[in-house]
């Protein structure tokens, strides 16, 4: 898979991927929502009371991230994964070993700058490694295939990705460059900072209690991890390593994936009450406020 030139960045960044592509297939083939409590990057397949107290749960944990103090708990769900190989031990550079460093690259980036962040509220934070898998593997969260999408397993807090996913955002959705790849990868680590913050789990409980109100909430799990990738963007730009056209790439790609667009790319009826990720100009908007502001308090979906 060739590999555009676009954003500044450093080989040897492989330490935290699990590389189980040699493995093959594991499982059978499972479509959209196969799994548990995980947030993603979908693709077309399937579509389809405690309120103020998460309310308050997602502002303090805002006010953490921006500089404040204090230590929030986090909720988890899953049925418990297969045994990992260790990170970093195995990684296959034979095999898109330019898109396999990259992802590295961007994976270590965006952990460091939540670590630093994390610091200096003077909280831990433990960076989530990256899954390659091709075809089907087993996550904390179940079983899942490349028509899952990538997405993040809060039960073993893993990214897991198909690198066959990428050649589809090019082709298929129309989102080329290196840093539409990058902003999946800092969609998910969003994803996991919503888990280590007590957010996600605070929204799965509230989802569990008003099921009506469940694809609502998706939708603003998924436009804040947008907008954290953004934060991320930003960090990016202030290191010097953005080129022109990057964030219109990063753009690109949250659009290419907003319900709408894939609703309407399935030739079925565009029904925002079905919607679980956010439409196209969502998705662009609240990265794109991410990326200006810079500031976690900024991404209140919520609210």
């Amino acid at each position: 898979m060739p590999h555009d030139r676009g954003m500044r960045w450093k080989r040897g960044h492989t330490g935290g991927i699990e590389d189980r592509r040699a493995q093959g297939s594991t499982g059978g083939g499972f479509g959209m929502g196969g799994l548990g409590g995980g947030g993603g990057i979908p693709l077309p397949a399937s579509l389809g009371g405690g309120g103020a107290i998460i309310v308050i749960v997602i502002f303090l944990a805002l006010q953490f991230l921006a500089g404040g103090s204090g230590s929030l708990g986090s909720s988890l769900d899953g049925i418990g994964g297969q045994p990992a190989v260790d990170p970093g031990t195995s990684v296959d550079l034979s095999n898109n070993g330019d898109m396999v460093e990259f992802m590295g690259y961007v994976l270590d980036d965006a952990n460091d700058l939540w670590a630093d962040t994390f610091e200096r509220a003077g909280q831990a934070y433990q960076a989530a490694p990256l899954v390659l898998f091709e075809g089907s593997t087993i996550s904390g969260c179940g079983p899942a295939s490349s028509r899952t999408g990538p997405f993040y397993c809060p039960a073993d807090r893993k990214v897991y990705v198909d690198l066959d996913f990428f050649t589809e955002l090019r082709a298929r959705f129309g989102a080329p460059g290196d840093f539409a790849q990058a902003y999946v990868i800092a969609h998910e680590i969003g994803h996991h900072v919503q888990t280590v913050t007590g957010i996600a789990g605070q929204v799965r409980q509230l989802q569990q209690q008003d099921p009506g109100r469940s694809n609502e909430l998706s939708v603003s799990m998924e436009l804040q991890a947008d907008c954290l990738a953004g934060i991320w963007a930003q960090s990016v730009y202030e290191q010097g390593d953005l080129e022109a056209g990057d964030i219109e790439e990063g753009l690109g790609a949250a659009a290419a994936v907003g319900d709408d667009r894939i609703q309407a790319g399935a030739g079925v009826d565009v029904n925002p009450e079905t919607w679980t990720h956010g439409s196209a100009a969502q998705r662009m908007e609240w990265f794109q406020r991410g990326y200006e502001t810079g500031d976690p308090a900024a991404c209140d979906t919520f609210g």
